[in-house]
């Protein structure tokens, strides 16, 4: 019998009056006792602990010890792991907070090359030049010796510190020229140089006070026809779900390209966190935290002028019915007519036969709802556009808004189905539809039977990332949060006689079917229990912190004691 047993808490009732089932309960009596397994993992969601974790082998390297561990499952989504997906949201709430109103640049200047680095990529420009000559007099042993002694100057030049490498392995560049003349129903922007800087600018007030305000901006796709205030159509048969669905397959293009002609419209490096979710009615709708301020009615004018042409093969009229589909020929190797036994045209020929004169497939453009919103940083207001910001993220996408009546059923149902149907890159299968094969075609494609992500029913259309984040936002990856809280829970633990030596241990996932793996039930409650002692551990480090030398040392991420969570616990 070990020789401590813990007490049950004080709020536990006694075991006296904890009321037991009679012999005689009913079914429905019984069937409203909770499982135990839905008690234990309700208390580890209050302790934000994960329900599916992983079990990781921890073995000491000094002493040979091992013992097993569990190690959340990384979850985003709240349907899979709450715990999970509420710490993945506020690390995000992170990230965007520290970018926002930045009043320094995020990343340095790059270091001045050193001699080595030049003197290797002189033998590397000489290289170029030998390879060349090899290439011209038909030698192909020559070639793959340079070739090889090129791949040994790169790994030199990358063990140098060097970032990239100094010319692409792929020499051959095939690439399709589409005219860059700007469309006629758009209108014309101003264009400047884009000045390399990326903090906002400061205005200072009649009192001598300094404020660098920045912008919450939300933009949305056009309407695709008259709803009601629950986002259902009007008149269902009259809404053009085909351009809805074709919109929210292109989407973060257009978002991408907004960026772009509004750094060229303001003339410096403009640095965005954005979010991707759905509108009531289903449409993209994006919510995007900007540093710095621009003009209302600039953002407004780059909005109304930004589009993206989608140069596909056309897809407006299908070419084959549902029911007897393009079949494989092995003989061919591609996909034939069924009737005829003709070779469909491959995609690039295809996308090659669309002629100078000819429309772009679809045209994705922003609608008129525009909205911008001036912040300032350490105010109420920009902690509460970050939460709202990151308010869906770990919500799925058609689940963002409840199907709570027929009327919005249906509306959902006819979406999905039009994007069953529409073709959501070169790859997708339902291009055998309109008589084009896909990109490397393969046996057993089905039209609207595609395994893209777009196509699902939970995607809305979605098929990318949901958050979308500039390269110099905070000049970090989700990685490098992670790190900075494991490293003030480190200090803050160091600095009450806690050291962590985290060079100690190896760590090896236990697959399943291992033996030394235990059942997910006593992982969690072990994890459990391990959290509580955690958490004990680092409100006495807090208030050895704050009694002794009155600071906590290293980078203070949010109180880890809060009613949000352990987020120094989790990362830790």
């Amino acid at each position: 019998m070990p020789s401590f047993v813990p007490a049950p808490p004080s709020s536990a009732p006694a075991p006296s009056s904890v009321p037991a089932p009679s012999v005689g309960s009913s079914r429905v009596d019984r069937a409203r006792m909770p499982l135990a397994r839905q008690v234990v993992e309700a208390v580890a969601v209050e302790n934000g602990v994960c329900i599916r974790p992983l079990a990781m082998r921890r073995v000491d390297t000094t002493t040979g010890e091992t013992s097993v561990h569990a190690v959340p499952c990384g979850a985003t989504l709240a349907s899979k792991c709450p715990p999970c997906a509420e710490r993945a949201r506020k690390l995000r709430m992170a990230q965007c907070k520290t970018g926002w109103h930045l009043d320094t640049e995020p990343l340095p200047d790059p270091d001045p090359p050193t001699d080595d680095m030049k003197t290797l990529a002189t033998f590397r420009a000489d290289l170029e030049v030998v390879r060349e000559q090899a290439e011209a007099e038909n030698d192909p042993t020559g070639v793959a010796e340079i070739d090889e002694l090129i791949g040994q100057v790169d790994a030199e030049l990358s063990a140098l510190g060097v970032r990239g490498k100094a010319a692409s392995d792929e020499r051959e560049r095939p690439r399709r020229v589409r005219s860059t003349k700007r469309r006629q129903d758009v209108p014309d922007l101003p264009r400047l140089p884009v000045d390399r800087r990326t903090v906002g600018r400061t205005f200072t007030a009649p009192d001598g006070t300094v404020w660098r305000p920045s912008l919450f901006l939300t933009l949305t796709c056009d309407s695709y026809g008259r709803v009601h205030s629950d986002g259902t159509p009007v008149d269902p048969d009259a809404y053009d779900y085909r351009r809805a669905a074709r919109d929210a397959l292109h989407f973060p293009k257009l978002v991408d390209r907004f960026f772009q002609n509004l750094r060229r419209a303001v003339g410096w490096n403009v640095q965005y966190f954005a979010t991707l979710e759905p509108q009531r009615r289903l449409a993209p709708h994006l919510h995007a935290a900007i540093r710095g301020t621009i003009p209302r009615a600039v953002v407004r004018q780059v909005a109304a002028a930004t589009y993206q042409n989608v140069w596909w093969p056309n897809c407006d009229h299908p070419k084959y019915d549902p029911d007897r589909p393009p079949v494989w020929d092995d003989g061919q190797g591609g996909y034939v007519d069924p009737g005829t036994g003709v070779l469909l045209p491959s995609w690039d020929d295809a996308v090659d036969a669309i002629g100078e004169d000819d429309k772009p497939a679809h045209v994705v453009r922003f609608g008129p709802q525009v909205r911008v919103d001036g912040v300032t940083a350490d105010s109420r207001t920009a902690g509460r556009l970050i939460g709202y910001l990151t308010k869906y993220l770990t919500k799925i996408l058609d689940t963002c808004h409840a199907a709570d009546t027929d009327a919005r059923q249906r509306h959902v149902d006819r979406f999905a189905d039009a994007l069953r149907h529409e073709p959501c890159s070169p790859v997708c299968a339902n291009w055998l539809t309109y008589g084009v094969q896909p990109r490397n075609a393969r046996p057993g494609l089905a039209p609207g039977r595609c395994n893209g992500k777009a196509h699902r029913r939970e995607t809305l259309g979605f098929g990318g990332r949901r958050v979308l984040v500039s390269r110099q936002w905070s000049g970090k990856s989700l990685a490098d949060h992670k790190a900075d809280r494991r490293a003030f829970v480190a200090a803050l633990l160091e600095a009450a006689g806690q050291k962590i030596d985290q060079t100690r241990h190896a760590w090896q996932l236990l697959r399943p079917g291992d033996p030394g793996t235990p059942r997910r039930d006593h992982l969690i409650l072990r994890a459990v229990a391990e959290r509580n002692t955690w958490r004990s551990q680092l409100q006495a480090a807090q208030q050895a912190a704050t009694t002794g030398s009155g600071a906590v040392p290293g980078p203070r991420p949010p109180d880890p004691t809060s009613q949000r969570g352990h987020q120094e616990f989790r990362a830790a």
